[in-house]
């Protein structure tokens, strides 16, 4: 074999390998735009959420100002979960499944309050923030399904050999909790 095949050969080689890191590559980085999107349909959700939350506790009041410590818990826990949106998957999480239970203890509150509950603006809030809960609950499962896709990408073989050295590193899931796990396991309740 003639020293020019053998170079030809090692160049092909060489291309062939370039090309399989750069497809690699390109795939984790397309993973990883994925959670980021998915994160970000997240974050709009729950800033819309929040924005409605100051409605919400203002027509409670109206009704039923008395009851201070809920409407504190839910302003507080609406606070705290605008203020974790900085501070990652893991933090945002927590604070929102604190804004989850703040807001079941508003809603259980109005069934103490005839007035408040046959308000057309209570219930137009309360449909709206159903709303906006499924849109939630939708963008987290895409999330947590953009997530698997990039951990998994991540740690198999070949590219578990290129992810850690090119900082492509696993990711949290928005993990709902063990209080919203447990409301979202237990069958509903029909009453007759």
């Amino acid at each position: 074999m003639s020293s020019t095949a053998v170079t030809w050969i090692v160049i092909g080689v060489i291309i062939v390998l370039v090309l399989w890191i750069i497809t690699i590559y390109n795939g984790l980085v397309a993973m990883r735009q994925r959670v980021n999107q998915a994160f970000s349909d997240i974050d709009v959700q729950t800033k819309q959420r929040h924005d409605l939350i100051p409605n919400l506790v203002e027509t409670v009041k109206g009704y039923a100002g008395h009851e201070r410590g809920t409407l504190e818990a839910v302003v507080q826990a609406r606070n705290a979960a605008v203020a974790a949106q900085s501070g990652g998957v893991a933090a945002q999480a927590a604070a929102e499944n604190v804004l989850s239970g703040a807001l079941r203890q508003l809603f259980a509150l109005s069934e103490a309050y005839p007035d408040l509950k046959a308000s057309q603006n209570f219930q137009e809030l309360q449909s709206q923030l159903s709303d906006i809960e499924n849109k939630i609950a939708a963008a987290r499962r895409f999330f947590n399904n953009a997530v698997q896709e990039y951990n998994t990408g991540i740690q198999q073989f070949p590219a578990v050999l290129l992810a850690g050295p090119l900082g492509f590193t696993p990711r949290d899931f928005f993990d709902v909790g063990v209080e919203e796990r447990k409301v979202l396991d237990q069958a509903p309740q029909v009453k007759f």
